[in-house]
């Protein structure tokens, strides 16, 4: 399950769907039900973006340490 929810489509289902939901809620539905469910929507829209940005980070990351990796095995 862990490997599902960390793949980028789901990620960006999520930081989307929630998104939208989030925003449209206090129109759809009347007080504080509405606000809350814009603020929980909100929550996990807000984790699966901070997710989305710290795997793409990692991958920055892991590329350089491979492009480095690469060069001083040509210099050797």
């Amino acid at each position: 399950m862990k490997a599902l929810l960390s793949s980028k489509p789901v990620l960006w289902f999520l930081f989307l769907f929630n998104l939208v939901v989030a925003v449209a809620a206090p129109f759809v539905v009347d007080g504080s039900q509405g606000v809350m469910t814009a603020v929980g929507m909100g929550v996990v829209s807000l984790g699966a973006g901070l997710s989305l940005l710290k795997g793409r980070g990692q991958t920055q990351t892991h590329a350089q340490g491979q492009g480095q990796g690469q060069r001083q095995g040509q210099r050797a």
